[in-house]
């Protein structure tokens, strides 16, 4: 069976893509493992407070479809908390959305 050179190439290319979005998508608390998937209390309760957090509301905006105007539909808060994980690991920053982690990344 001969295999395609330009597909195996983009199989690998996208496991090495989907395997560092795991690893930025996850984190180490102590003896826990903090995931994207966990809701905030279990964050707050197996990481702790964060070492900084940032809270602001932006308006939701939706475009009218009969006059094509931009209107305000609502609010959704989002928090950005960052835990500090001492000198020899990247900060973490995670992105809350209406109260629902969003995302997980490595501080650049």
């Amino acid at each position: 069976m001969k295999t395609h050179v330009p597909t195996a190439i983009a199989f690998v290319l996208a496991t090495l893509v989907a395997t560092v979005a795991l690893a930025d998508s996850n984190f180490r608390c102590g003896k826990w493992i903090a995931s994207s998937d966990m809701s905030v209390t279990d964050l707050r309760a197996k990481c702790g407070e964060p070492t900084t957090r940032e809270t602001r509301v932006e308006d939701v905006m939706v475009r009218n479809k009969d006059t094509g105007l931009m209107f305000k539909s609502g609010e959704t808060q989002i928090e950005v908390w960052t835990y500090d994980r001492g000198s020899t690991a990247s900060p973490m920053v995670v992105t809350i959305v209406d109260g629902r982690i969003k995302s997980m990344e490595r501080k650049q």
